[in-house]
């Protein structure tokens, strides 16, 4: 059954605008349109009522007959004509069974057997039902308008010696842009000025003003917080960041769950069922009851359309799966579809990438060994040479602050899979491995045997003159998150990682990982897991970094991505995808899977347990009207609000 998005506002707009809106896109702005005109019709109607209720209580006089009918005709008018209107709209499009075909014929049906109040009083509330849901859902895409309020509109780009306004979607590659304070990053690129501080917290979840130097990448999206900026793009807007993270989330709620799909199934099957139903329930008792009264079995059929009516799954489930959706995104973590909120209730096992997952992927000097020199002079000499190649280690070690006058490598050559030999101040100098110093017969200490990590042998003069070791670093919530995974239930915790076995096994221990493995080819990681998903009972998460990990991403059952912000790998190959590069919101998203699963089944057991005893009794005559709405619009409500707490639940924090 289509569920469309029922808004009062129909009677003010004109024919134009409903169509804009049963397409799904209402632009109609709150400050135009003034936020309390939503709430007119309802609060008209529900005036009306109770007044017409209080005239028939007190039974007062000239509200007889004909003034009676058009006082509840008129109460009913501004909260029923935008359901028949819909309805009718439904049949039209070859949509029959639709909930407001089943609200307009027992509303109607009502009037038709004398029973205005009541008629009133379900189409009434069904409307209150629909700001309910329309208020839930305003709550639940809160981060996620957010970050759709992050896309720039405008860029100020250098053209013809001066800047000019333009839509960021006709900025070429290679333009420079100017950035004011308080204004948005237009598109991704990298800094021209000599240091930038920026709002990341609509794309990372995190308000941490993000500080950035010269040359260093920025993203569409940020918001400049100190002083006129400029920046060079190297990203088309449709290619940016942010552009690629807007389509998904926005493309999210489109990827339904197994439950969604069944549900939407089962309603139309079930609506056309219980139109006849209803039908058989007024006329066959005809054939069987001696005391037939055709209005008073016409009244039962038309108590049990109001029931029946599927509104409270139809929109409670969906709401349900979109509040988690929104609650992740509002942390950090991007889902690719509700199917992923799913499929996070089953994981029993996850394996892990080391680099760039629990480390930062930065690598550091750790320890600084001279033998033969000062270490400053040693220094310089190891830089001289490391400044002529392009390694991560290289720039770890050019990162050493040493003192004095730098010195110049010469005759700089490259021994393959060893390291470097040149010359500096006129000495040789050898920069690599044992291996380079073996095949050189420089002899090497043997207490660099034991070292585990990556390591920097320097020879001068065909001498051993030091070493220096580099280590990457844990990221700060490492630990807190191998802790949190199991906290959350998660039986068994595994690393693989490309890097040596004895560095693997050494930041596994430290994290108290269940197993390691390093060492490994990406098609190596990928044989792994499928070895672990052959395991019965076992659901396979994978956390990488988007890139190498491609191939494991797409085989696991869940794969999570240290995004960031500029993975454009991590957005294409994970089902999950965390902004901040943080691994201890992993058992933050576990935790939103399982709340989420847990609210959508209460909601599902709430409706069908309320229906089926209200049926049951509106078929025996013993449930009026105001039951069955209870049943079908109160429980709907109930529904509502229930997937509204996954919006202010507090999960696991940082």
């Amino acid at each position: 059954m289509k569920k469309k998005k029922l808004n009062l506002r129909d009677l003010n707009k004109t024919s134009s605008d409903n169509h804009k809106r049963n397409a799904g896109h209402n632009h109609s702005s709150p400050e135009s349109i003034g936020k309390f005109k939503i709430y007119v019709p309802a609060i008209f109607s529900f005036v009306m009522l109770i007044i017409g209720i209080a005239m028939d209580y007190f039974d007062v006089a000239f509200f007889k007959d004909w003034i009676r009918i058009v006082w509840y005709a008129v109460a009913y008018l501004p909260v029923g004509f935008p359901v028949i209107k819909e309805g009718w709209n439904s049949i039209k499009n070859g949509d029959f069974f639709t909930e407001f075909l089943l609200m307009s014929i027992a509303t109607i049906g009502a009037f038709a057997i004398g029973e205005y109040p009541e008629g009133v009083a379900v189409m009434l509330f069904y409307a209150v039902g629909e700001l309910f849901q329309s208020a839930a859902v305003k709550r639940a895409k809160g981060s996620i308008k957010a970050l759709l309020d992050v896309r720039p509109n405008e860029a100020l780009v250098y053209r013809n010696n001066n800047y000019v306004s333009v839509n960021p979607e006709i900025v070429a590659i290679g333009e420079k842009v100017q950035v004011r304070v308080g204004e948005k990053i237009p598109l991704d690129g990298i800094l021209l000025s000599e240091k930038g501080s920026f709002n990341t917290a609509a794309l990372t979840g995190e308000s941490k003003p993000d500080t950035i130097a010269k040359g260093e990448k920025v993203f569409a999206g940020s918001i400049n917080l100190d002083g006129v900026i400029e920046i060079e793009t190297t990203k088309e807007f449709k290619d940016s960041s942010i552009a690629r993270i807007l389509d998904m989330v926005q493309n999210a709620t489109a990827r339904k769950s197994k439950t969604e799909l069944f549900i939407r199934k089962f309603a139309r099957i079930y609506t056309p069922i219980v139109v006849f139903l209803a039908i058989g329930l007024t006329f066959i008792p005809y054939f069987f009851v001696d005391d037939y009264v055709f209005s008073d079995w016409l009244y039962r059929a038309l108590i049990f359309l109001v029931i029946s009516c599927p509104c409270a799954l139809v929109i409670s489930i969906p709401l349900g799966y979109f509040g988690g959706l929104g609650a992740a995104s509002k942390n950090g973590i991007l889902f690719k579809g509700a199917s992923y909120l799913d499929e996070m209730t089953k994981i029993t096992t996850v394996v892990m990438d080391k680099t760039g997952t629990v480390t930062k992927g930065v690598f550091k000097i750790k320890e600084i060994n001279s033998i033969t020199f000062e270490e400053a002079d040693f220094m310089k000499y190891l830089m001289a040479m490391e400044e002529q190649s392009t390694h991560p280690i290289a720039k770890a070690i050019l990162e050493y602050k040493a003192d004095g006058s730098d010195y110049e490598a010469t005759n700089v050559s490259e021994v393959a899979g060893k390291g470097l030999k040149g010359t500096v101040n006129g000495k040789t100098v050898l920069v690599g491995n044992k291996a380079l110093m073996t095949s050189n017969n420089i002899e090497v200490p043997s207490e660099t045997d034991g070292i585990v990590e990556s390591i920097v042998m320097v020879s001068i003069d065909e001498k051993f003159a030091g070493y220096v070791t580099i280590a990457d670093e844990l990221k700060d919530d490492a630990h807190q998150a191998i802790k949190q995974i199991r906290d959350a239930g998660i039986s068994k915790i595994i690393m693989l990682s490309g890097d040596k076995d004895s560095i693997t096994q050494q930041v596994a221990k430290e994290l108290n990982i269940d197993w390691a493995k390093g060492g490994l080819l990406p098609e190596d990681k990928l044989n792994e897991v499928e070895e672990l998903k052959k395991q019965p009972d076992t659901k396979v998460a994978f956390i990488g970094d988007g890139i190498n990990d491609a191939p494991v991403l797409a085989a696991s059952g869940v794969g999570f991505a240290m995004g960031g912000l500029g993975s454009d790998v991590a957005i294409e190959t994970a089902d999950v995808i965390i902004q901040t590069d943080q691994p201890s919101k992993i058992a933050r998203a576990i935790q939103i899977g399982r709340s989420t699963r847990k609210i959508v089944w209460q909601n599902i057991g709430l409706a069908f347990g309320v229906k089926v005893i209200v049926l049951i009794l509106g078929a025996g005559g013993l449930a009026t009207m105001w039951e069955a709405v209870f049943a079908d619009v109160g429980v709907a409500l109930l529904a509502i609000l229930n997937a509204v707490r996954l919006q202010t639940k507090n999960y696991v924090k940082m």
